[in-house]
């Protein structure tokens, strides 16, 4: 057992005073036999590509317990083939993602190597404890897939948004115009409780002077028609009746310029009221406008009007999902479908033989106690 230093020894003859435990003894007889029959596994082992050492790792395969077993090097460097799709995969998802958040790439780029490295770390715990006992348990399982599937559902949105980029930013202009024509009417419907009394009363004096002006063109047509004997009397020339109609023309005049004077500041001060009004409602409109933006919660949004408005998109948007998920899925599947080694076994003893041990070292320390207190 010289070669690995990651098996516990043990002695070739348990010693007369020590406590002989049968399981140790039995574990510590197949290490040997698998010792023996390995020959130059660990060698072997060492002489692996570090690339195929690093698959390993991502499978969470301990090394020194692939020294014997020979066919799941291959099981296990195929588990870490998976998992580090899912890494890269995860790692330009949030990269993209946080493209659409922060201005600095560099910034974007960290963020996304670190988001990786959670979901890498997600993804190892998830596999690790898929073993040869538990891995067609149902509940276990579907734990698993339904947090793979979680993450997978939310990883595969930024990588639709940058397939669909280019429709994503036309969807993104109908409907930011949208947007301003609902905020405008919004607006409209703010300011139409400040608007209405001004315009009432505008309108009401506008049409006090409109009326006025009317019963000024009625006196001065009758003035003239009877000044060129085409109505009232018929006759031609400045007469008794035609002097009369011109003093109740001049009157009205006079009645009319008056009220103007009167009505024209009220109605002044209205038009400057809803004059601001309005310069107001563009100014918060101009301020929204600056507001609209193609951040991430936009082109999801746009993303799901395209969908909405356009089957063929949503077809293969539907498809693209499933297959993104299947990504981050593909670890546990993986773990799940490849058949159970020796690996397994030799994990399962190699526990045991450590818990032997522990048990064994604990008796002897119990009985180190007893014997100190004894003399």
């Amino acid at each position: 057992m010289g070669k690995s230093s990651f098996l516990y020894p043990l002695p070739l003859q348990p010693s007369t005073t020590q406590r002989v435990f049968p399981t140790s003894t039995f574990i510590y007889s197949i290490l040997i036999m698998q010792e023996n029959a390995s020959g130059h596994s660990m060698e072997q082992i060492q002489r692996s590509s570090k690339f195929n050492q690093f698959l390993w790792w991502l499978s969470t395969a301990e090394k020194e317990l692939l020294e014997n077993a020979v066919v799941d090097r291959n099981r296990y460097a195929i588990t870490g083939f998976t998992v580090m799709g899912t890494w890269l995969f995860a790692t330009l998802a949030w990269t993209y993602f946080f493209s659409t958040v922060v201005d600095s790439i560099l910034a974007a780029i960290l963020l996304g190597i670190f988001m990786g490295g959670i979901i890498l770390g997600i993804d190892r715990a998830l596999i690790k404890g898929i073993n040869r006992s538990n891995k067609l348990k149902l509940i276990p399982i579907s734990f698993r897939v339904l947090l793979a599937m979680t993450i997978g559902l939310f990883m595969a949105q930024p990588a639709l948004l940058y397939l669909f980029n280019k429709e994503i930013h036309v969807q993104i202009s109908l409907d930011n115009e949208q947007r301003k024509r609902n905020k405008l009417q919004s607006q409209d419907s703010v300011y139409q409780s400040i608007k209405a009394p001004i315009v009432e009363q505008r309108n009401r004096l506008q049409q006090q002077l409109i009326e006025k002006d009317k019963e000024v063109s009625a006196a001065r047509l009758s003035f003239i028609a009877e000044t060129d004997g085409t109505g009232g009397s018929k006759k031609i020339g400045l007469k008794d009746i035609a002097q009369a109609k011109q003093q109740a023309y001049l009157r009205l005049q006079a009645d009319y310029t008056l009220l103007e004077s009167g009505l024209r500041p009220k109605l002044n001060e209205a038009d400057s009221s809803l004059k601001q009004i309005d310069a107001a409602i563009l100014k918060e409109q101009a301020a929204f406008e600056t507001l609209l933006n193609d951040g991430f919660i936009t082109r999801i949004e746009a993303l799901n009007n395209l969908i909405d408005k356009n089957r063929s998109v949503a077809f293969r948007y539907y498809l693209l999902v499933a297959i993104l998920m299947l990504i981050e899925l593909m670890p546990v599947i993986a773990k799940t479908l490849l058949p159970s080694g020796t690996y397994d076994e030799h994990a399962k003893l190699q526990e045991a033989f450590e818990i032997s041990e522990l048990q064994k070292k604990y008796h002897q320390l119990t009985e180190k106690k007893e014997t100190d207190l004894t003399n």
